[in-house]
């Protein structure tokens, strides 16, 4: 099919949660982004949250916050009311399971800092193999149970070094 005429990256990451205030907190005062702005909230009384959003109809975005993460990433974070809303985070098994990942300078100082902070560290760091070798990462969640990834690979990895393509082909 070719590729898709004018793209250059990712732009932003949107995700839900729960509690908008409670994910400002997190994002803000323990993963250290910076709040941007504010927009919400949104109804509408038509068809246009399920044609454009691809939610139930009659969805309320009550607020939508901006975040800026390091000096690339945006999170777009929302909260929704919606009749069929399903309250469970998708784990990342599930079909639409996900994770953000956060590239870290010293990964074990900064899953010290998470473990100061309470925050739920799943494991202990993972050296990566083949041709992820000389990357580091472990997963952590935020307080409404989305998962989280820190990477950290200082000197490259491997595909990088050797010039191999990242699946492992010449």
């Amino acid at each position: 099919m070719g590729t898709l005429p004018g793209l250059t990256g990712v732009d932003h990451i949107g995700f839900t949660v729960p509690d908008l205030e409670q994910a400002r907190r997190f994002l803000v005062d323990v993963l250290g982004c910076e709040y941007m702005y504010s927009l919400g909230p949104f109804q509408h009384d038509d068809d246009w949250m399920a044609e454009h959003l691809g939610v139930d109809p009659r969805a309320v975005m009550r607020r939508l916050h901006f975040f800026r993460c390091g000096d690339r990433a945006i999170f777009e974070v929302f909260q929704y009311e919606a009749p069929d809303q399903d309250p469970n985070q998708p784990r990342n098994s599930d079909i639409g399971g996900h994770h953000v990942a956060l590239y870290v300078e010293d990964l074990d100082a900064a899953v010290d800092y998470l473990r100061r902070g309470g925050v739920t560290v799943l494991g202990d760091p993972t050296a990566s193999s083949g041709p992820s070798a000389g990357q580091r990462w472990v997963y952590f969640l935020a307080p409404w149970g989305m998962q989280f990834e820190l990477v950290s690979y200082p000197h490259g990895k491997a595909f990088d070094r050797t010039g191999a393509a990242p699946d492992g082909r010449d």
